[in-house]
């Protein structure tokens, strides 16, 4: 599967070392040509030895051991690479290299490498969702790395939860794919319109209604849609966010505008993501001058704003509808109310009080509800890895509609 492809695997300082092994030698029955590069921490849990008698090469360790005067290690060795795994990535080396730190032969080789590079995260259930790593994460996968998403199961510290190496057998098998296979593009040829973010319903020129949204999950969504092959139109309120690669961006503020400017778009959509957090009412009355401060209190009448997803509801001819449903209580009976009465063909549940996900988060953690019946949970995980997840699911079934 894997003759004459070179792959280098880079192998960082934790418990799973020892799979590492294993990995290197799926790699090698499958054909391929493997050297690897450890880092002082890891030859502290499995010494260099074993690597090098598993793949028949020098183990490299030193960026200043140069074992061929004639070129420089770490540079030959990124050049060298068809693929660089590594794995298992410690949170400690997923936030150098978010960081652009090039200290020992590991990073320093990455940051000099052209070729695709895979993660491989494997840690503690808990420092996988810390904040500081998937924020590092978002990072890299905004540069371009690939991730090789943990298993759950038993881990070394003594925890089940999210945190495990993917076995050496998996890893090989997608070496293997990434080689010989295109790479997946479900949504090739189709239209997908995603609303992301917040709308700002204004009070006067200096006050305005809103919410917590971040607009996160939508621009994964949107991102994930580029990736899998998509046309995509994004529809963003105001955030602080950079727009992906490949996707028109029509920047609106309020409800109205989003209202107006999904509908331009909604004719020749075959997908519509409706991630945004729309405002349910605005005031009835925007005053052109900044409202005085007076004694005691003040009523601001509110008026309901247009209810976006309905709408798309009712004009529905050929398009696949997906909601979301943010909630804080009984998140799964509202998503199911929501998804029949607003005739959605999928509806993406999450209760926002939970702490692995929610409002401004780098995480999420959902459940995929169908029109038919089905229910699929996804357990936390970053929002990028996340939406590719949801739209191949989505993209694999389709919808009656369609």
């Amino acid at each position: 599967m894997l003759t004459n492809k070179k792959i280098l695997l880079c192998v960082t300082g934790g418990i799973a070392v020892y799979k590492a092994v294993a990995l290197v030698s799926r790699l090698s029955q499958a054909g391929a040509a493997v050297k690897v590069v450890m880092t002082e921490s890891a030859t502290e849990f499995v010494r260099p030895l074993s690597f090098q008698v598993m793949s028949r090469n020098d183990v490299y360790t030193d960026t200043f051991d140069e074992k061929d005067s004639s070129v420089i290690a770490h540079i030959d060795l990124a050049d060298w690479a068809d693929l660089i795994i590594v794995a298992p990535a410690t949170a400690n080396v997923i936030g150098k290299l978010a960081n652009g730190i090039a200290d020992d032969m590991v990073t320093t080789l990455l940051l000099a490498a052209t070729a695709p590079v895979w993660i491989a995260p494997a840690m503690n259930v808990h420092m996988y969702e810390h904040s500081a790593v998937l924020r590092n994460i978002d990072r890299l996968a905004r540069d371009g790395y690939e991730f090789i998403e943990p298993s759950e199961g038993f881990l070394a510290c003594g925890y089940v939860g999210r945190g495990r190496l993917e076995e050496p057998e998996k890893i090989t098998e997608l070496a293997a794919a990434f080689f010989t296979e295109q790479p997946q593009r479900p949504l090739a040829g189709k239209k997908v319109v995603v609303t992301a973010g917040p709308t700002l319903e204004r009070i006067d020129p200096v006050r305005y209604i809103s919410n917590f949204s971040s607009g996160k999950m939508g621009y994964a969504m949107a991102e994930a849609a580029v990736a899998l092959g998509a046309d995509v139109v994004l529809i963003t309120g105001p955030v602080a966010l950079d727009p992906p690669e490949g996707a028109a961006v029509v920047r609106v503020e309020s409800a109205a505008e989003m209202l107006e400017a999904v509908l331009a778009q909604y004719d020749d959509a075959d997908y519509v993501v409706k991630s945004a957090a729309v405002a349910d009412y605005r005031p009835q009355t925007v005053h052109p001058n900044k409202m005085k401060k007076k004694e005691g209190n003040s009523v601001l009448e509110l008026e309901r704003t247009a209810d976006i997803l309905k709408t798309l509801g009712d004009r529905k001819t050929h398009q696949c509808l997906i909601g979301f449903a943010a909630e804080t209580d009984d998140a799964i009976t509202y998503g199911k109310g929501k998804l029949a009465s607003k005739n959605l063909d999928w509806i993406i549940v999450n209760d926002v009080t939970d702490p692995s996900g929610g409002f401004g988060s780098d995480s999420n953690v959902v459940t995929l509800l169908s029109k038919d019946g089905s229910e699929t949970p996804f357990p936390a995980m970053e929002k990028r890895a996340l939406a590719k997840e949801l739209l191949t699911a989505v993209a694999a079934q389709g919808s009656d509609a369609q």
